[in-house]
């Protein structure tokens, strides 16, 4: 990350000395996180330094985001206040106090989220105009599996669907297809249902609604169309990037936005991408979408795809053996709906042939998907994809170069040389200008920790893995 990319950082309250401890901590974060991490988690904190410089207490706005920090950032600020004063600094968090904060005032008087006086349907019966909620019942927080991918994704949406029309309002959800954005809506839904039977709960993709809208201009029903989506509790709306260059639809649906909010009703969206980064949207419908929590749900990582795979194959019926799921999971990386769809080829497969499912019978039921992979993806094409990705010579990439320019992406072409090929180590530092094995080795494993952590990376692999699958 270029010195200098960010030119705003949190404040520090306290003496001088205190303000330049925090300053260049902040400006060493800076460096080290993705852009946007470093704009959701670091950049709004707010620093108390004392006198002695001993110990420093971040604010910040609410419990969620506290915990957060403290999971995943404040290990590193302590070790960096350390490293830069020379001793020991104790860093504690705490909540924004109410009155510094205009916010948590006005979170603070939020009344009950169903008022007694209005008269709610029950469940099961049409409501809304003559539709139901369309939420599937399957798509529980129970059902979803759990992973680095998706954990603070659906620890917000957990916290939604309990405390619903409070903190995360809205909740913008985004990440690429297939990566459980819609289970975790019905999710929400559903959970608000069980414990509130009476909600008004309405999910619908950003297609229907637009479609909503041209009947009720061609029909001149707006009054219905307003009862229909300005009186819910909870409005679950997927892919709102298909609202772009649709004037009136998102002129309606800020009209709408408003009024739920007012009502302290609560709106949960999905995306193909962040707010800011959404085409042809009004800005001013962006604004909005930015203005509660944006969470990013990540491609699942190994052991994330081994679980999806033996808990759906369960609920069909059939135990895959952890053998075969890793298999295919470490064959099959893009998305969940991959999976999905390589799990129902093996299980019709065993069915058809009346074979146990094994490494080879999948190997056998996936023989197109795996053959396509071979054929495609060699050590040659990664070295020139990732080098035209990140604007390098190919030459670079067996080169005896060692700045850092040059040396992340020929350790990031490794990486995937040994995710995607067949390929051993010293196979592949041969190809990497005659490395020793334990170079790629290092390499595998600095990016694979990387990937975990670093959102910007784990999106800039995602990107090369589906470029080199085509």
């Amino acid at each position: 990350m270029a010195e200098g990319q960010f030119n705003s950082h949190p404040s520090a309250v306290g003496n001088e000395a205190g303000q330049s401890l925090w300053q260049t901590c902040v400006d060493q974060l800076a460096q080290e996180l993705p852009e946007q991490q470093f704009n959701t988690w670091i950049k709004p904190l707010l620093a108390q330094v004392t006198d002695d410089l001993s110990k420093v207490t971040l604010f910040v706005a609410n419990r969620f985001k506290l915990d957060w920090v403290r999971a995943q950032y404040s290990a590193r600020i302590a070790a960096l206040l350390e490293k830069i004063y020379g001793q020991p600094v104790n860093v504690e968090l705490a909540l924004t106090p109410r009155e510094n904060s205009q916010r948590t005032q006005i979170l603070a008087k939020s009344s009950e989220f169903f008022p007694a006086e209005e008269v709610l349907e029950p469940v099961g019966e049409k409501s809304l105009g003559g539709t139901k909620n369309r939420l599937n019942p399957a798509l529980t927080f129970d059902t979803l599996v759990e992973g680095t991918a998706n954990r603070m994704a659906r620890a917000a949406a957990m916290h939604v669907a309990s405390s619903p029309g409070q903190l995360y309002n809205p909740l913008f959800i985004y990440g690429g297809v297939g990566l459980g954005k819609t289970h975790l809506m019905h999710a929400v839904g559903n959970r608000l249902l069980a414990e509130h039977p009476n909600a008004k709960v309405l999910y619908i993709h950003a297609e229907q609604f637009v479609s909503d809208v041209v009947k009720a201009y061609q029909r001149k029903t707006f009054d219905e169309f307003k009862d229909k989506y300005h009186s819910l509790d909870l409005l679950l709306i997927d892919d709102v990037q298909f609202f772009a260059n649709k004037d009136r639809t998102q002129e309606e649906f800020f009209n709408a936005f408003e009024a739920l909010l007012a009502k302290k009703s609560h709106i949960v969206m999905t995306s193909d991408t962040y707010p800011k980064g959404l085409a042809d949207i009004h800005e001013r419908l962006v604004s909005r979408f930015d203005s509660g929590l944006t969470v990013a749900i990540e491609p699942p990582e190994l052991e994330m795809r081994v679980a999806i795979l033996i808990n759906k194959a369960l609920a069909e019926g059939t135990e895959m053996p952890e053998e075969v799921a890793f298999f295919v999971a470490k064959n099959v990386r893009s998305n969940v709906r991959e999976l999905e769809g390589a799990l129902r080829k093996i299980l019709a497969y065993s069915r058809f042939n009346q074979k146990e499912i094994s490494i080879q019978l999948a190997r056998e039921a996936l023989r197109d998907l795996l053959s396509i992979q071979n054929r495609q993806i060699s050590v040659e094409n990664i070295q020139k994809t990732v080098a035209d990705y990140y604007k390098i010579k190919v030459a670079d990439m067996y080169s005896k170069k060692r700045p850092a320019s040059i040396a992340r992406p020929r350790q990031i072409a490794m990486y995937l040389a040994k995710e995607l090929t067949q390929k051993s180590l010293p196979e592949i530092g041969e190809l990497f200008g005659g490395r020793d094995h334990t170079t790629v080795l290092h390499a595998v494993r600095k990016i694979t920790a990387e990937r975990q952590q670093l959102t910007e990376l784990n999106q800039q692999l995602h990107v090369l893995e589906q470029t080199l699958k085509g």
